[in-house]
């Protein structure tokens, strides 16, 4: 299992609002090793509606709802936080849980890159790109998004539970 995760947080990018809330990375997730691994840790931990896939070689951010990715195959480089971001490479074992809000962005990645995805509590996606037209109504989304019950890797006990909290949130637009 793996340890503790990499915390890394991004400041409103104006297109890309990314969240108060950290980013966690995890390394070395031997679930992580086979999508239907990855999957059932995700669901076991209460992040469902997993899908098997890549990650979107565009600027993009979920306004309603929280994402998991976990790299089971392949190797990609990732930026996070928006077009002046922070790149991460990332490979089979590694885990990435973003806040709603956090942007993300397949800078390049091999060719046999499988990524698994999830929602806590099934929640439903949307697709942003940071147009302008849709910052009141993003924001908004943002903090309505709940906070998770669990952590995707380590569950109810996790650091997600102590890391995300309501009072990092409060007060946000």
């Amino acid at each position: 299992m793996a340890g503790a995760p990499t915390i890394q947080r991004f400041a409103d990018a104006g297109g890309i609002p990314n969240s108060p809330l950290p980013v966690l990375i995890y390394h070395g997730v031997e679930a992580a090793g086979t999508a239907r691994g990855c999957q059932e840790l995700f669901a076991r931990n209460g992040w469902l509606g997993a899908w098997v896939d890549g990650i979107y070689r565009f600027h993009h951010f979920h306004s309603t709802a929280h994402e998991v990715l976990g790299i089971v195959g392949g190797s990609a480089a990732v930026i996070l936080g928006g077009p002046e971001g922070q790149r991460f490479d990332v490979g089979p074992g590694d885990v990435l849980v973003l806040p709603g809000g956090t942007g993300h962005f397949n800078a390049g990645s091999s060719a046999d890159l499988v990524v698994v995805g999830a929602y806590p509590n099934g929640m439903r996606p949307d697709l942003r790109r940071g147009e302008a037209a849709e910052r009141a109504e993003v924001l908004a989304n943002i903090v309505a998004v709940p906070l998770p019950e669990s952590d995707p890797v380590h569950g109810q006990s996790g650091p997600l539970t102590e890391l995300w909290r309501p009072d990092i949130t409060a007060g946000r637009p």
